[in-house]
């Protein structure tokens, strides 16, 4: 072979014997361990998921200990991706890991309970303040509808779909007001006060109290009066407060004078 100038081109020397095959091998393997990554990585996800399906639905009751074994053949995974679920799922402040015991699912003490319950009514005001003053109309007929559905579960008398749409309902104001940061720190704070929120809609004349509450938020909101709206939204969490700690001491009350426990 010949350069452009008619000179004979010098033979490119061969590469070292095995060089490209252990390059390729190299690099397949870089890439398999990749998507073994990138598969483990969302596979733990979707477990974490699920995990927390059924811990805020109440199924996983709170100080239920978790069995790798058992979890791992209901979901179908091996116990790499449910470790790192529960991993996740322990940073989220749903799950405690105590020493040579095993993993539970975390029960929040009435304190820090009431600790959050305040800070969420403060992140409240400041969402009913800012939607007053910027909510679009198809935001407002959304809340409306969501407060409708709330409604006729009442009169079904669904609790476990009240709970449900109480939940998707403050969650889309939170959203709505564009705050990231805020959203995020808020959902944490909402999944650790799942248990406590569940147990106050247990009684059924309370369903209607609280459908009257967002019902009234909507219309705080809708007359586009920040104050009138942010406050709205404190009263709301502030009760919502009132009626967990008047549960919780009900329910020890009761606890203590029950056969069993004497």
């Amino acid at each position: 072979m010949k350069t452009l100038s008619g000179a004979p081109a010098e033979a490119a020397a061969p590469p070292a014997h095995g060089a490209p095959a252990d390059a390729l091998a190299q690099g397949a393997g870089h890439a398999h361990a990749t998507i073994a990554l990138l598969q483990s990585s969302s596979l733990a996800s979707v477990v974490q998921g699920e995990l927390e399906r059924l811990i805020l639905s109440g199924e996983l009751a709170p100080g239920t200990k978790l069995t790798e074994m058992t979890l791992a053949a209901r979901l179908g995974v091996s116990r790499g991706p449910l470790r790192e679920a529960f991993r996740m799922l322990e940073e989220a402040g749903l799950l405690r890991t105590e020493k040579n015991r095993g993993v539970y699912v975390r029960d929040i003490p009435i304190d820090e309970a009431v600790e959050i319950f305040d800070l969420r009514a403060a992140m409240d005001e400041l969402v009913g303040r800012q939607l007053a003053e910027r909510i679009t109309a198809a935001q407002l007929k959304e809340v409306r509808g969501l407060v409708d559905a709330m409604e006729r579960a009442v009169k079904a008398q669904d609790a476990r779909g009240y709970h449900l749409l109480n939940l998707q309902f403050h969650d889309r104001l939170v959203e709505m007001a564009g705050n990231r940061k805020l959203c995020a720190i808020y959902r944490k704070l909402i999944k650790e006060l799942s248990l406590f929120r569940r147990l106050n809609l247990a009684d059924g004349w309370l369903m209607p109290v609280s459908a009257g509450e967002h019902r009234a938020i909507v219309k705080a909101i809708a007359s586009g009066d920040p104050e009138a709206a942010g406050r709205a939204m404190f009263a709301h969490a502030m009760e919502s407060k009132d009626r967990t700690v008047a549960n919780h001491l009900k329910r020890q009350t009761a606890s203590a004078s029950s056969p069993a426990a004497a």
